[in-house]
């Protein structure tokens, strides 16, 4: 895994003495990344210590809510940003939200298992590694239909059957068709893409299938057509749900048949092409209308990947907005962060044009950026106004409470029914100070006990009978 720049090859352990997460130290290790350890006595001249680390892990057996707060304030200054994780011995919830807000961007278990070590490690690993040449792009995101997404794809790839993703505009139709192509036997050949919304009927067929010299007047050469660049690769049917009858028609007998002519041909040329084809349409409505031919829905529906809306995986924004903070910032030349709280709001932001609007809007701003932050003044001035119009709505509390109530206060259960992470729960539970039944009956039953014993540092404002 390639390293950034002046960082150093190695993972830092921040530790009291006790064991390292040995998931975490063994997945690093196999995959080049070495570890160096650092005590809490060293915290004092540590500053250019972890401005060389690329992230670092700080396993909490031993310290107190203190040391954890003091290691994010050194680390937030020295990196200005690098992931910085918690392992958590104790699984206190409150250690965790203080954790958050202290600036860690993610925890999990000393006791976690191997995958989720590696997942949580890649995670944060990946986006500041440049992807070596040829190898898959990158799938940005760690939501529960990301995961998903992420198991899917490769079987999918394996396969070398057709497949149709369908999803908004901006989702990542294209990506994923690269990582379809880039997984799957055929990685070795071209992918070639073709967009269907963008050819009239009179221009799609000589680009799909080619046509020979004097085809048509203007015809002064032959040209293969894209379905024969792809020989042997992957053809990408893009936005095909805008393809006009006269066109599904000839496409399908095509892929019936695998062979087709050239305009002006007179024998028909073979060709073998796994085709992936994409589009922002409902086609079953279509079909339903008539305005999409059922037999080819049938043979292009069979491996099927929905790609969900940003507004529907807001645990994703997140990691995207700095991903493309760095990547665009890096090709800008512009090495910036984001205010505190800016990231809230773009995340209850709806992302109508999804990711395509999400990375437009961080080039803008990096463009508009001087001072080495992006702020809520650098953003388009269209999106400031719906942003400072439209704050994070006062029913989500409400919706949070209501749904804790319904799942029992399963923490756990009510993650997954909100398509949030743990994290991204204790988070809204800290913003909007909830707390479980038991909870707060514990805390009154300690204010009583401290009253009763005469700890008047403790019971302030607590009358007791």
């Amino acid at each position: 895994m390639p390293r950034a720049r002046g960082l150093s090859s190695k993972i830092l352990f921040v530790a009291d003495g006790g064991e390292l997460p040995s998931s975490a130290v063994i997945w690093a290790a196999q995959r080049g990344w070495m570890h160096d350890v650092l005590r809490p006595a060293e915290l004092a001249g540590a500053t250019a210590r972890f401005a060389q680390m690329p992230l670092a892990v700080v396993c909490d057996d031993g310290l107190d809510d203190a040391t954890i707060a003091d290691i994010a304030q050194i680390w937030r200054q020295a990196t200005r940003g690098a992931p910085l994780i918690l392992a958590a011995a104790c699984g206190s919830e409150a250690r965790v939200v203080a954790a958050l807000r202290a600036g860690y961007g993610d925890y999990l278990s000393t006791q976690a298992s191997a995958e989720e070590w590696r997942a949580c490690l890649q995670r944060h690993l990946q986006p500041d590694a440049a992807p070596a040449v040829g190898a898959a792009p990158l799938i940005i995101g760690d939501s529960p239909a990301m995961r998903a997404l992420k198991l899917q794809l490769p079987r999918i790839a394996a396969s070398d059957c057709t497949a149709l993703i369908i999803g908004e505009t901006g989702t990542g139709k294209e990506r994923v068709a690269e990582q379809i192509h880039r997984l799957g036997p055929r990685r070795d050949a071209r992918l070639v893409a073709i967009n269907c919304a963008a050819l009239p009927d009179s221009l799609l067929e000589s680009e799909l299938f080619g046509y020979e010299k004097g085809a048509f007047t203007g015809a002064v050469g032959s040209y293969c057509g894209k379905l024969m660049l792809a020989e042997g690769g992957t053809l990408f049917l893009d936005e095909i749900g805008d393809m006009s009858a006269q066109g599904q028609a000839k496409l399908l007998r095509a892929l019936e048949s695998r062979e087709f002519y050239r305009l002006g041909a007179r024998h028909s040329t073979r060709f073998d092409v796994r085709i992936v084809a994409a589009t922002n349409q409902p086609l079953e409505r279509l079909v339903e209308r008539g305005e999409f031919r059922k037999d080819l829905y049938y043979r292009l529906n069979v491996a099927r990947i929905d790609l969900p809306p940003l507004r529907e995986r807001r645990d994703d924004i997140a990691p995207l907005l700095r991903h493309y903070l760095r990547e665009l910032g890096a090709r800008l030349q512009v090495r910036a962060e984001f205010d505190d709280g800016l990231v809230e709001r773009l995340i209850g932001y709806d992302w109508p044009g999804n990711i395509r609007e999400l990375k437009n809007v961080i080039e803008a701003a990096l463009i508009c950026a001087s001072d080495g932050h992006v702020a809520l003044a650098h953003l388009p001035s269209a999106l400031q106004h719906k942003l400072g119009a439209s704050p994070p709505p006062a029913s989500e509390r409400e919706f949070l409470l209501a749904t804790l109530q319904r799942l029992n206060w399963n923490k756990s259960r009510a993650a997954e029914s909100l398509h949030w992470s743990r994290m991204t729960l204790y988070r809204k539970l800290a913003k909007y100070a909830i707390s479980a039944p038991d909870e707060i009956d514990v805390a009154l039953c300690a204010e009583a006990d401290a009253a009763y014993r005469g700890d008047s540092a403790v019971t302030a404002g607590v009358t007791l009978p």
